[in-house]
């Protein structure tokens, strides 16, 4: 972990090493039959999600006691948003492919600081890469102790894009933003992490979900990351992600993650489907940090 230049040094070391341990725990898990529960719009969530988060929020709590946490599957869902630094935690990201015994899936930390992402980190516990970047600090990807620098590709017409999306998360209106784009390239993966990552390595150019499906522990640790390697994630109207509202977990507005290049075309083509989620925001009620 040498090298960095971050004031978010001690942060960074902490929160590579709860990903990795909690990496650890969903490995013992996997190809395993596991009690399964369902959340809301029918969201699988197993006994291998809380123990892998019960490991992050131990390590957190005791590291930096005075910070908020926002974890998908505690119970607390509100009291995050009064605290200047948060952390969003998802234990287990793409939680279909892990009980599918697919490797797509991840351990997510991201931290908030005013309201903004400023570290995030995206563990994949099968090949053991840990994706890292933040404000003031370089976006690698982490393996056995060696550095991989992240660096996006320069693509900027979004027909010649290399689409990542999802294998479970399909809807006719995230085929009609598909064809809207006009990417013929794509490949499918579970995490929005991994599809982050997979971005900012530049791998792939493009992630499009216009479903407002998506919550604040998904997005906040891969936009840090992908901040940090040069890329660009907002909603679908280019407006930033808003991490400020325990009303609001939802990120309604949709979500497009790029390159960087390629993202102001891409938005004009999704303008359509945009103006559609703006109608679902309608009635937002105001921040408690505005208040």
């Amino acid at each position: 972990m040498s090298g960095a230049t971050s004031g978010l040094d001690a942060e960074l070391k902490l929160a590579v090493a709860a990903a990795e341990a909690a990496g650890a725990v969903l490995r013992g898990y996997f190809g395993q039959t596991v009690t399964i529960e369902h959340k809301d719009r029918g969201e699988p969530v197993s006994v291998a999600d809380r123990a892998a988060e019960a490991v992050i929020l131990e390590r957190l709590r005791d590291a930096f006691p005075g910070d908020g946490v926002l974890a998908e599957e505690q119970a607390d869902r509100a009291s995050w948003v009064h605290y200047e630094r948060a952390w969003l935690v998802d234990p287990l990201d793409g939680t279909r492919d892990f009980l599918a015994g697919r490797e797509g899936f991840c351990v997510m930390i991201g931290l908030l600081v005013g309201a903004r992402p400023v570290l995030g980190v995206v563990h994949a516990p099968l090949s053991g890469l840990t994706y890292c970047g933040g404000v003031g600090l370089p976006a690698f990807a982490l393996h056995a102790g060696e550095r991989e620098p992240l660096r996006p590709s320069a693509v900027a017409d979004p027909a010649q894009a290399r689409l990542v999306s999802s294998y479970s998360h399909r809807s006719a209106r995230t085929e009609a933003a598909r064809a809207a784009v006009g990417a013929r390239d794509e490949q499918r993966l579970g995490s929005v992490g991994l599809k982050v990552a997979a971005i900012a390595r530049g791998e792939r150019d493009l992630y499009v979900n216009p479903d407002g499906h998506c919550k604040l522990w998904d997005t906040c640790a891969p936009e840090a990351l992908l901040a940090a390697a040069g890329g660009s994630m907002t909603d679908l109207r280019g407006r930033a992600l808003v991490y400020d509202d325990p009303t609001r977990l939802r990120l309604e507005g949709g979500i497009v993650a790029s390159n960087g290049h390629c993202h102001a075309a891409v938005l004009a083509r999704l303008a359509p489907f945009a103006g559609e989620a703006v109608v679902e925001q309608q009635g937002r009620a105001p921040s408690p940090r505005s208040s």
